[in-house]
């Protein structure tokens, strides 16, 4: 196994015990991106220089005894929204071209005084207004969509051209393209991650969580980012933790909700028969099943546009009077749009948002976890726009892959999106956990002890 291939757990005990050097691990990887990015389009850009730099410092730093965690001489990707003191910060556009942070974001900052090694910025949908990420490909099939709008970072985990990269999601950004291409996403807890230098897309529904191999690994990260930061209005103070789950995988006692409603509809048949096999396991290893209504389905994606797009609108408000053109259509429509919604209408979706809260906080005292697809489908072609049902339902590609995402945002629960194996055509699918607020530590435990029960999964190889 070449060390690109190793998790960032099995890198990081390498590290530890001296088997492996940071510098090794770094050089694997950059060669790694050397032979894959050309076919995926995952970097916006790729700091090999600094990369190997901090690579020699980490590994002074191991010669010497002083080991910073977990996560020392781990090199990782971040999505093109999440400053770097003195790199650009372009958000996979125009409008940001001449942009550079002026320091780093609190993320950034805790992954470098943990010391992780920068490999680059990865590509975004423009501004993550989008599912798709056009410019980025999917590592397992070139043809079709990577999924957005942390495109760009799930393809570098999956295709091993980073061992871990941070992903924003606002409705489904993390998820989405974690499932499209057989990786692990959190989106953690509304403010458990400050996103203090983290352009926004929409305040109240934006998250920052880590795209990892194993759920292992995204506890690892979680571990590190977690806690309060001032600068964000949003994040909650809240006592540090360690967030990586236990070896075993006796899940007695624990409560799994499988949805009678909304989750399974309009759902792929493969996807549906992943999901549901992957809970029949959940049982076997002593979870008990219970059904549930999800509440106020009729208002989920009203109420995910209605706050999303006129807080977009809000914050490109001065460079779409100025600079329209430099925005790619799609995303110009969208802004333009929530210009023309009204206050009422944006306050209507405020007040829908806190009767969801309320109604999914009755749903989850009934279970500690609910189970259910991350998407609909799994990716489609580079060219579809639409997706019709067997009921002749027709639906955006976009739609799409936000519906079943999107409450988690609007209710700021947890979720963990799981791979569950392939479909026919080679394609991943995935399996989403949500949670209590603040429930990751029985997430993780319940997705590591799923992923305990599966075999070793291998790295996409671009074709």
């Amino acid at each position: 196994m070449e060390p690109y291939e190793l998790s960032l757990a099995a890198a990081a005990d390498a590290i530890r015990a001296r088997r492996l050097s940071p510098v090794e691990l770094v050089d694997s990887v950059l060669d790694r991106i050397e032979t894959a990015e050309p076919h995926l389009g995952a970097y916006v850009t790729v700091t090999a220089e600094r990369a190997r730099r901090t690579a020699v410092e980490t590994e002074r730093e191991a010669a010497q005894g002083r080991y910073r965690g977990p996560l020392h001489g781990i090199p990782m990707a971040l999505k093109d929204l999440i400053d770097v003191g003195g790199m650009p910060t372009t958000a996979s556009s125009r409008v940001r071209a001449d942009h550079r942070a002026a320091a780093d974001s609190t993320v950034a900052a805790r992954l470098g005084a943990a010391g992780a090694i920068l490999l680059g910025k990865t590509h975004t949908h423009e501004f993550a207004f989008g599912l798709t990420t056009p410019q980025t490909r999917n590592a397992w099939d070139r043809g079709r969509v990577a999924g957005g709008s942390s495109g760009g970072s799930a393809v570098a985990v999956a295709s091993g051209t980073a061992t871990f990269a941070l992903g924003t999601d606002t409705g489904g950004s993390i998820r989405v393209p974690a499932a499209l291409n057989g990786v692990v996403g959190l989106k953690p807890t509304y403010g458990l991650v400050p996103r203090h230098g983290v352009t926004s897309l929409s305040w109240s529904l934006d998250h920052v969580g880590p795209i990892t191999r194993t759920v292992e690994d995204a506890a690892l990260v979680l571990t590190t980012l977690a806690g309060h930061d001032p600068r964000d209005p949003a994040s909650l103070s809240v006592p540090a933790a360690d967030y990586r789950p236990g070896a075993g995988t006796d899940l007695s006692g624990l409560r799994v909700g499988v949805p009678r409603s909304y989750y399974f509809d309009h759902v792929d048949p493969q996807v549906e028969a992943a999901v549901r096999q992957a809970i029949g396991r959940l049982e076997a290893l002593g979870a008990r099943l219970v059904e549930v209504d999800i509440p106020m389905t009729r208002y989920i994606r009203a109420t995910q546009w209605g706050l999303m797009v006129p807080e977009a609108g809000a914050y490109h408000e001065g460079s779409l009077r100025t600079v329209p053109e430099l925005y790619q259509e799609d995303v110009r429509i969208l802004l333009e749009a929530g210009e023309l919604m009204s206050a009422g209408d944006y306050l209507r979706a405020q007040r829908s948002r806190t009767l969801m809260r309320t109604q999914w906080a009755r749903m989850m005292e009934e279970v500690d976890v609910i189970a259910a697809p991350s998407v609909p489908m799994p990716a489609v072609g580079a060219d579809e726009e639409t997706v019709t049902w067997p009921d002749g339902t027709a639906e955006s590609v976009s739609d799409a892959y936000v519906r079943l995402c999107a409450p988690a945002n609007i209710t700021g629960v947890p979720a963990l999106t799981v791979p569950v194996g392939h479909d026919a055509s080679g394609m991943p699918l995935g399996m989403q956990l949500l949670g209590r607020p603040l429930g990751e530590p029985t997430l993780l435990r319940v997705g590591h002890a799923y992923e305990q029960t599966q075999p070793a999964r291998a790295l996409a190889t671009p074709a």
